[in-house]
């Protein structure tokens, strides 16, 4: 039998043991942990709406006019009028014939993937995917191949090599890096292979594009028939949830074929109907996305200035390099003793040597905090590679 308290103690002195802190209050730029107050830069409430009075409010009037539980699956008696609804908004909002509401994101790609490839079959697979999308691959018995990041001349090689029903996944927004896909070229290949495209958009749904409608819709518009997109709600639109968008046949195949949709509960249709409300201020939050983009900026620019290690990306999302697994906790914890949270990505989440501060910007915060921000990781990072030194 394994020994896991011998795993465990390894994992620590190789310095990629996790642990959870608790909030004692709602998810925002300034958060309570163990009674203190943290300025947070770690969360992807992009446009501030997790907390939004307006969401809250729609969640407790859900709540009394759904109750709190959905009781069963989608299927079963599990699917009220405010999933129904969110689903309609939703197709509306992204110009698909249809959409289907899932658990989580995870869940959303597991089902789609084994859905539409089995033993056979080939899905093919940047090699900084989000892990959602590679364990949906092994699940479903298709041959997975993974090509260099962005290099669509492998993927055009990965696609040709293919057998069977060819299927290409990727993020929009890589997570951990921040940059995009480059979804035309990808959107042509597919096509000309007869491939399914799965675009995960977790990170530029509500975000990127006209009235935030993603990265995807922004690069392809309505898209052809072959595209799946995948968007998550628990993001930028501050709720809980994921979403499929595509085509009538293939929403159908989903409903009868996606395990993780036929065999799981309903999530609470008050978190729906919030959403609801969510999806508005989206689509009305042209002034939370200035915001956000010009803190994007005013970041960017304050860290070239100060020599610090930022890896290319446009988005919310603003990487800092910090190589080694020991460095980037230490300068994590440094943040933290500053009253900051900041989180120290590590392998296996990304490759050995490009362990890296993960910082996330909102709508939310201001010019103040950032600056705060900057002058707290040039001090961690001295202080983080002198102590590694």
């Amino acid at each position: 039998m394994q020994n896991l308290a011998a795993a465990l103690t390894a994992r620590k002195q190789d310095k990629l043991y996790r642990t959870r802190q608790t909030l004692e209050g709602p998810q925002d730029v300034v958060v309570r942990i163990d009674g203190c107050d943290y300025l947070s830069f770690c969360s992807n409430d992009y446009l501030g709406l997790a907390s939004h009075p307006e969401v809250v409010a729609a969640l407790r009037e859900g709540a009394e006019r759904f109750g709190v539980g959905s009781g069963a699956a989608h299927l079963i008696s599990g699917h009220s009028y405010a999933h129904e609804a969110l689903e309609e908004e939703l197709a509306a909002f992204t110009g698909r014939p249809r959409a289907l509401l899932f658990s989580t994101g995870y869940m959303a790609n597991l089902g789609v993937v084994t859905a539409l490839t089995g033993r056979g079959d080939t899905v093919v697979e940047d090699r900084l995917n989000h892990a959602s999308l590679l364990d949906a691959a092994r699940l479903s018995g298709a041959r997975l191949q993974r090509y260099a990041h962005n290099d669509m001349q492998a993927l055009a090689r990965k696609l040709a090599d293919g057998a069977g029903q060819r299927l290409v996944a990727c993020d929009a927004v890589f997570s951990m890096d921040g940059d995009c896909a480059p979804l035309p070229a990808m959107q042509q290949l597919a096509e000309r292979h007869d491939a399914w495209l799965l675009v995960d958009d977790a990170h530029g749904f509500g975000v990127l594009g006209e009235q935030g409608r993603g990265w995807c819709i922004d690069q392809l518009g309505e898209g052809a028939e072959n595209l799946v997109l995948m968007a998550t709600l628990g993001k930028a639109l501050g709720t809980f949830g994921a979403f499929v968008a595509g085509s009538e046949a293939l929403i159908e195949t989903l409903i009868q074929q996606a395990r993780t949709f036929i065999y799981t509960t309903a999530a609470p249709p008050a978190l729906a109907w919030a959403t609801l409300t969510a999806l508005k201020l989206v689509r009305q939050g042209d002034g939370l996305r200035e915001r956000l983009f010009a803190n994007i900026d005013y970041f960017r620019k304050g860290a070239g200035e100060l020599e610090l290690p930022l890896m290319e990306s446009q988005t919310a999302i603003q990487p800092l390099l910090a190589g080694d697994a020991s460095v980037a906790l230490a300068w994590s914890d440094a943040l933290r003793r500053r009253g900051l949270l900041v989180t120290a990505i590590r392998p296996p989440t990304v490759p050995q040597g490009a362990a890296r501060l993960r910082v996330t910007l909102s709508a939310s915060h201001s010019s103040g905090q950032i600056d705060r921000l900057l002058t707290a990781l040039v001090d961690g990072y001295r202080e983080s590679t002198h102590a590694e030194a």
